[in-house]
């Protein structure tokens, strides 16, 4: 089964995207019930507000923790809620429950002693590229083989754009001779295909609220369970054997 990693909120505006601690959790648990190996989560302060502050993270990582035990939990570094880099290496050094992963955005200042420092106390990195300039600088970063996974997140809400600039993105990784795993996804209706690309050719791929709020279809979306499902029937129909045809008989 390829990596299948649930994204859950982020910033979407849609009633059944999960803010609190409690509810991310039940999220989260039913998202790995639905087939998710992995969560990526946003933390919310009292306000309703994304933030980085330890007490907020801590929060959801434990309770997301407790609910699915084993799950691996990446946290966002996203400067688009702390855009001062040293601010945000500040807040993240007082984290006290730490995450499994982040996910740390490479076109963004200050990003690698952002991942030197998580790396320092044992998180592990997912190399967020959301462009083909991401790309290139990610293979000219210090350290990278030492991260655990490469995210290609193209951010066009076109789909054929979507998946030429996924397929440039990944060309550059692979050209650079970075064996790391791939997990693929875009954002909106371009996500699915997206992700179809990378399930054939084998990578994991990423859905969920934060990404899109649609199925293939343009069809409204209720859950992250929902789109874990469909994301699961994907590559279950992708990866399922294809009946062999007999050959026609000729005539004699």
């Amino acid at each position: 089964m390829l990596f299948v990693q649930a994204a859950l909120n982020g910033d979407r505006k849609h009633p059944a995207v999960p803010r609190t601690a409690s509810e991310i959790a039940a999220d989260a648990k039913a998202a790995v019930a639905a087939g998710a190996h992995s969560v990526h989560i946003h933390a919310f302060n009292d306000k309703g507000e994304e933030t980085l502050e330890g007490d907020a993270c801590a929060r959801v990582v434990r309770a997301t923790r407790a609910a699915c035990p084993g799950i691996p939990i990446s946290l966002t570094t996203s400067a688009t809620i702390v855009s001062d880099p040293a601010e945000r290496l500040r807040i993240v050094s007082s984290w006290t429950e730490l995450p499994d992963l982040v996910t740390a955005n490479q076109g963004e200042q200050g990003i690698v002693a952002l991942c030197e420092l998580l790396l320092s106390r044992g998180v592990e990195i997912e190399a967020g590229l959301l462009s083909v300039d991401d790309a290139r600088k990610f293979v000219a970063a210090p350290g990278h083989l030492r991260w655990r996974r490469v995210l290609i997140e193209p951010l066009d809400s076109e789909p054929e754009e979507a998946v030429r600039h996924a397929s440039e993105m990944e060309a550059i990784v692979v050209a650079a001779g970075i064996k790391l795993e791939q997990v693929h996804h875009g954002y909106g209706i371009a996500c699915w295909a997206v992700n179809q690309r990378a399930i054939e050719r084998g990578h994991g791929i990423r859905t969920g609220l934060e990404d899109v709020d649609v199925f293939p279809d343009g069809r409204a979306a209720e859950s992250n369970e929902e789109l874990v499902s469909v994301a699961v029937s994907m590559i279950n129909q992708s990866l399922s054997p294809r009946p062999v045809r007999p050959a026609p008989q000729s005539d004699r």
